[in-house]
């Protein structure tokens, strides 16, 4: 199994070895923690294709897979189709990350979402902020983590943080979206053959200011209900379909307004990050890793492993500076992670503090500094627990 060394992929390495597979490793970082955990580690950009086909056909790899890397998606991709491995190919994988792309062939498709249009400078963007108006969200075509994302009120809003925008994405170009108010859900797939099968849906409860677009907590299951949760699910399922996906994990996330309408925010073709592997392990007993690790190697995943065994009730409550419980400023020490394992419900938690570095409001994923993962009978019930023991961390800043 080909992976990448970085941090995101010690999971996937930990589990390969799990499950008896040898793993061949590659980063350009020499000192990425995963080259020594593999059997195989090579420093190798991951970005280079031809280098990375290179390595895979030295070592005779049978599958190729990455965890939570959104600029990874379209190499490993490219890796497969070259390799003749198992894979979403190329295309699919190009509009499973480049937002104008994805925008487009949903739109061909007939499925909900907010109104769009893409630039490349100033001038281009100023038209599409006409073309979508105010309040309107800026993003980059090709970025994730919620880097140089900015809701745009105004044409000097949107001067002010195109070039910010812009220098995010490896293509130059930014997408201008229709913002509206609503409930954001997460939906977890697993697809086989084509066909979507749906494992989680969960609320994404996200700050108001400049950092609208993180996730603070992940609620599963979803407090929506009827009508609203059946068009969720077919929403999801139809995204899914419409960009042709054929093999992997899928990760629509949707806008739910109060008429339950529903818009699709966006759609990933990974395992995402931020925990949300947790939400069906431990929400369903879905082991989403194992069943990357089994598609990329060509296996036929059965229904066992992709059919939710239970409903557990679940929070996870990230780690931030206001709202959250952490202050900001430069850190001086910080510890408490036993006392907050150790509370009510709590199955799972970290920190990714380390002393001298700047806890800052929140404004993208990065700016989470740990997570707490809790059960409970109810959803509202496992949100009390995890929000009980993040307040158990100790934090000294300057």
């Amino acid at each position: 199994m080909l992976v990448g060394a970085g941090r995101h992929q010690r999971r996937v390495i930990q589990r390969a070895h799990e499950l008896g597979v040898e793993v061949v490793a590659v980063d350009r970082n020499a000192d990425a923690v995963g080259l020594a955990e593999a059997e195989v580690g090579e420093v190798v950009d991951f970005s280079d294709v031809g280098a990375v086909v290179e390595v895979g056909r030295r070592h005779r790899v049978e599958g190729v897979v990455t965890f939570a890397a959104e600029r990874a998606v379209p190499v490993v991709a490219a890796v497969a189709e070259e390799l003749g491995l198992s894979g979403m190919g190329a295309e699919t994988a190009h509009l499973m990350t480049h937002k104008v792309a994805q925008r487009r062939r949903l739109a061909e498709a007939g499925v909900p979402q907010p109104r769009f249009a893409a630039a490349r400078d100033l001038h281009e963007a100023r038209v599409a902020m006409e073309t979508v108006g105010a309040p309107a969200v800026l993003k980059p075509a090709d970025s994730a983590g919620q880097r140089g994302v900015f809701r745009i009120e105004s044409i000097d809003d949107l001067e002010r943080h195109l070039y910010a925008a812009l220098a995010e994405s490896a293509s130059g170009e930014v997408i201008v979206e229709g913002f509206r108010d609503g409930r954001e859900v997460n939906t977890l797939f697993v697809i086989r053959d084509g066909v979507p099968s749906l494992v989680t849906l969960s609320d994404r409860i996200r700050p108001a200011g400049a950092g609208f677009g993180v996730a603070l907590t992940h609620l599963y299951p979803s407090t929506l209900f009827g009508y609203g949760l059946e068009q969720a699910e077919e929403t999801a399922g139809s995204s899914l379909r419409a960009l042709g996906m054929p093999v992997g994990i899928g990760y629509p996330q949707l806008l739910v307004g109060d008429n339950e309408g529903v818009d699709v925010v966006e759609v990933a073709g990974r395992i995402p990050g931020g925990q949300m592997v947790d939400v069906a392990l431990h929400g369903t007993g879905v082991d989403l890793i194992e069943v990357a690790l089994r598609q990329a190697l060509g296996e036929a995943v059965p229904d066992e492993l992709v059919q939710p065994r239970f409903i557990q009730p679940l929070a996870i409550f990230f780690l931030t500076a206001e709202p959250g419980p952490l202050p900001t400023g430069r850190v001086k020490s910080f510890g408490g992670l036993e006392r907050v394992l150790a509370s009510p419900g709590v199955v799972q938690a970290d920190l990714f503090l380390v002393e001298g570095e700047t806890i800052r409001p929140v404004q993208r994923d990065g700016d989470r500094r740990g997570y707490v993962i809790a059960l409970g009978a109810t959803n509202l019930e496992a949100l009390e627990h995890a929000e009980t023991a993040a307040r158990l961390v100790d934090v000294e800043v300057e």
